[in-house]
């Protein structure tokens, strides 16, 4: 019997499990989105994610032909061959290529990590979101052990460390360079407050998938999964509106870890 099946045996029933993070955060960004939105996919890459041999997490996660249209944009020309997009645009300049105010819903998955300046992010997507718009984050957690992990490990070993990690299920030309400058609940609170969105900011622990080289090492990340406050999740989820009125930059004050 494997850690998987071992520690979470409803996965023998469809392949998931009751905490599968990419199930949770996809069911809330579905429940957002119309039969007319336009969605705009942020860091869209290649779609690695029609390859999920999980059935219900590649359906949860395709919109396309279940929305009026999605767009993906990335820095890399690679995004182009992605399945799970309508349209691919290349991100070549500071100002992404969308339109003020194109956007019904945006999804931030696993890129905000990888994110240098913030402050220009959230600027344009406050820029391209309609007034009343969504934008849906996920992004690991800094103050996890597995974001303090990555945060030691240098760039240059992120993708032979993921490939061990995941017995060589990792392409290198799909891991980025990270710097986690928006990477605590505190920060991301923050950030979304200035550029004028209602939010919310959780933290939220999937099985640790990364942890099966040992099983001595996942039993100690089921503990974590399943103990853990909020504060210490592997990731960060986050779930915004765009404000009708014109955004401030005032930062509130009570936003805290």
């Amino acid at each position: 019997m494997d850690n998987l099946t071992r520690f979470y045996p409803e996965v023998r029933f469809g392949g998931f499990t009751d905490v599968d993070a990419t199930i949770a955060f996809y069911l809330r960004v579905g429940a957002l989105v119309g039969s007319e939105s336009v969605l705009l996919d942020v860091g869209s890459g290649r779609g690695r994610a029609a390859a999920d041999p999980v059935s219900l997490r590649r359906m949860i996660r395709t919109f396309r032909g279940r929305c009026g249209k999605i767009i993906g944009i990335d820095v890399d020309p690679a995004g182009s061959k992605n399945p799970l997009i309508d349209e691919f645009r290349l991100i070549d300049t500071d100002r992404w290529p969308i339109s003020d105010d194109a956007v019904d819903l945006s999804i931030c998955d696993n890129v905000l990590e990888h994110v240098e300046y913030p402050d220009a992010f959230f600027a344009e997507l406050r820029r391209v979101t309609k007034a009343g718009g969504f934008v849906c984050i996920r992004t690991p957690n800094v103050l996890s052990y597995f974001g303090l992990a990555s945060l030691v490990t240098p760039n240059e070993l992120h993708a032979r460390t993921l490939a061990r990690i995941h017995n060589g299920q990792v392409d290198e030309q799909d891991v980025f360079p990270t710097v986690y400058r928006c990477n605590t609940r505190r920060k991301l609170r923050r950030m979304l407050t200035k550029y004028g969105f209602d939010h919310y900011v959780h933290g939220y622990e999937s099985e640790p998938s990364y942890l099966s080289f040992s099983r001595i090492a996942y039993f100690v990340g089921v503990l974590h999964q399943k103990l853990a406050p909020s504060l210490f999740k592997i990731c960060l989820f986050a779930f915004a509106r765009k404000n009708h009125a014109q955004h401030g930059c005032d930062i509130s004050a009570n936003a805290t870890d």
